[in-house]
């Protein structure tokens, strides 16, 4: 959006505010990029489509995959929802994946047994992972990527993993919150053309490890942001709680934040320490009480004693590194 249009609707607002009226719900922006002061590059608007799908469901249906890129102010190109190993990476072995078919009603009805083991310490402890993504991750371990998720996007999936390492050792994940309307953050939702997705990660290993407050979680990618000075950084958190959650017919003119991701963030000697601690989020705030990708295996998950963990915003914040260390 240009400055003259940021003007033009900055004044529009004013003028409905002075004759006692509120701004209709669906206006776009109404700051404009001066207007923030944190450490994020800012694009606004819709990303150029690079990809148009990653994952066709052959049984079912299931919503586009797509990757886009998106220039900020100063010239980047950032990759949207982020970029990813999805093609070419070893994929986890599906609990649960309707589009091929595999829907067992339990674990008792899975082989975990044909499960291929990655090893990363030929005399390390076998541990078995059992993962649930809204909506996908790549799972590292000490740096390795061992496996990533089937399932870009929908329909919700579940996922087991098994690796071969020694104590102590960094767990790291990658977890992304896909996007129909890439660079937006928005998906065609709840009666809105843009509304913002919900993410969430859950997972527990046979080592008695669980995804809990203990793990760190840092966002790099938040969006839809429809008025910059709601973002805010304190302490190395990037918060955007006060920002709004609402979906909107009229979304295509949000902005969108974007933070450089390190190139060593998965590594064990990656220094994370000014990373936050993960929140932590109910079944319920997730919403997987319809999901049996997550229920038919929930033994492995909230019975384990896991919890879903995201950053601060599991709605806007989009791209979310995690990361712990078993010892």
């Amino acid at each position: 959006m240009t400055t003259q249009k940021n003007q033009v609707l900055a004044l529009s607002s004013a003028i409905l505010l002075a004759a006692g009226c509120s701004p209709e719900p669906d206006m776009p922006p109404s700051s404009n990029i001066n207007d923030y002061r944190g450490s994020a590059s800012i694009t606004q608007g819709i990303a150029k489509t690079v990809e148009t799908n990653l994952f066709e469901c052959k049984n079912g249906r299931s919503r586009v995959a797509g990757i886009g890129e998106i220039t900020d102010t100063e010239g980047k190109v950032w990759t949207v929802p982020a970029k990813n190993n999805f093609v070419t990476a070893p994929k986890a072995v599906d609990l649960y994946e309707e589009c091929a078919n595999i829907t067992p009603k339990s674990l008792a009805d899975v082989n975990e047994d044909s499960v291929p083991v990655a090893v990363i310490d030929p005399d390390g402890e076998e541990v078995t992972g059992y993962i649930f993504a809204d909506n996908y991750f790549e799972l590292y371990i000490n740096g390795t990527l061992v496996a990533v998720d089937t399932v870009p996007f929908t329909p919700f999936n579940s996922s087991i993993v098994k690796f071969k390492v020694k104590k102590p050792y960094i767990i790291a994940v990658k977890a992304i919150d896909w996007e129909e309307n890439l660079g937006l953050g928005t998906e065609d939702n709840r009666g809105k053309a843009y509304h913002p997705g919900d993410g969430g990660f859950i997972a527990s290993f046979s080592d008695g490890t669980v995804t809990n407050s203990d793990w760190q979680a840092q966002v790099f990618y938040t969006a839809p942001i429809y008025d910059l000075t709601c973002l805010s950084e304190i302490e190395g958190r990037r918060l955007s709680e006060t920002c709004t959650t609402e979906g909107t017919d009229d979304g295509q003119n949000a902005y969108a934040a974007h933070w450089e991701t390190p190139s060593n963030w998965m590594g064990k000697d990656f220094d994370s320490t000014s990373w936050p601690q993960a929140t932590l989020y109910s079944e319920d705030e997730i919403g997987v009480d319809n999901k049996n990708a997550y229920m038919n295996f929930i033994e492995k998950f909230s019975g384990a004693g896991a919890s879903f963990i995201w950053s601060t915003n599991v709605v806007l914040d989009n791209k979310v590194l995690l990361r712990y260390e078993v010892k």
